[in-house]
């Protein structure tokens, strides 16, 4: 996770881009690991947790139709989350997360370990969803690393 992590860091600074995030299931992990490292402040600008969906409503303007048709855990809300944490804070990239870490909370439709991250920026959209099994702090981890690893894909 480390050398992914510093890989991003020095990647974005090069670059001169900037990254917002809005998680859930993460719980702000991938926050945390994007601003371990000194000089993150050059590209990392916001980080929310929307853990309910009252806070993905109101605060990154996820419909509540969408909500409730699709659920939380969906590819549509996933790349609502990316592209407006992105819109909201003006950055070059937003990554969106949202799933079911466990070890409760999963369906026969959606396991536990299901996982959606979009990845946004001005031109490019990636959306993929996972199925993770472990521990709750490994899907949570999976989850980050994945994220990371999108972004550096949309990045080059």
């Amino acid at each position: 996770m480390q050398d992914i992590a510093a890989k991003t860091h020095k990647l974005l600074i090069k670059n001169k881009q900037t990254l917002a995030v809005a998680e859930s299931c993460t719980g702000g992990l991938l926050s945390s690991i994007l601003t371990s490292r000194s000089g993150s402040s050059e590209f990392f600008v916001l980080g929310v947790v929307v853990y309910s969906n009252l806070s993905k409503q109101l605060l990154l303007k996820v419909p509540m139709s969408m909500l409730n048709k699709r659920g939380a855990v969906s590819r549509p809300v996933a790349i609502t989350l990316a592209q407006n944490i992105r819109n909201f804070a003006k950055t070059d990239y937003g990554i969106g997360i949202t799933g079911i870490a466990g070890p409760t909370g999963g369906t026969a439709a959606k396991p536990v370990g299901t996982v959606f991250i979009s990845v946004s920026s001005k031109t490019k959209l990636i959306c993929r969803r996972f199925q993770f099994k472990g521990t709750r702090s490994f899907i949570r981890q999976q989850s980050c690393l994945w994220a990371l690893k999108l972004l550096q894909k949309i990045i080059n």
